[in-house]
């Protein structure tokens, strides 16, 4: 049987049409079973409709509280038996609600080689200091902001001042070690 993952966006969706695809191509062994989205009208609403994937849109403020909003993305992915949640340009932080019920199985993506550039904006942060050396940080989420255990780490040299081709560069490299990663953590779950 398919392990079922859960994909949290907030944008355009890369990283879940990645994830997406790599599970109807066979590349990985496991269905996406719900895309979570903080945004409605986000782009990635879109990918998941063409995929025919299950999503959970809203706007946490129609929520009473954001205790309230993450009890109602847990009972869904109860529901549907979620295996691993992938967090893929999620631009929210988790809280205990959604930490507690998936303890150890939430994973994050991120711009920068953790622990430097935490945050938001990790890759301007980086090429404001200067680096020569960029990467891509998978990583499990915890309380601490992108301070979980390092999974997967891939480096790649840049000498300019673009933060949009150090993005671009970094996207090709996530793309590709998402799905590795993904891949062997569903082979202990």
């Amino acid at each position: 049987m398919k392990k079922k993952l859960a994909v949290f966006a907030s944008g355009s969706g890369t990283n879940f049409e990645a994830i997406a695809q790599a599970c109807a191509d066979g590349r990985l062994d496991a269905e996406v079973a719900l895309m979570v989205c903080d945004r409605p009208g986000a782009a990635v609403v879109a990918r998941a409709e063409r995929f025919g994937i299950a999503h959970f849109v809203a706007s946490p403020k129609s929520f009473g509280s954001k205790a309230e909003f993450e009890r109602e993305i847990v009972r869904r992915m109860d529901a549907l038996g979620i295996d691993l949640v992938c967090l893929a340009g999620y631009m929210r932080i988790i809280s205990d609600v959604l930490l507690d019920a998936y303890c150890g199985r939430i994973i994050n993506i991120h711009p920068s080689l953790l622990p430097a550039f935490r945050g938001a904006h990790a890759v301007e942060q980086a090429v404001a200091y200067g680096v020569k050396v960029y990467g891509i940080t998978i990583h499990y989420v915890d309380a601490e902001l992108d301070g979980g255990r390092i999974i997967a780490q891939r480096a790649f040299e840049y000498d300019g001042n673009d933060p949009e081709e150090v993005h671009r560069i970094g996207q090709k490299i996530e793309h590709v070690l998402y799905i590795e990663t993904i891949q062997k953590l569903l082979k202990n779950l």
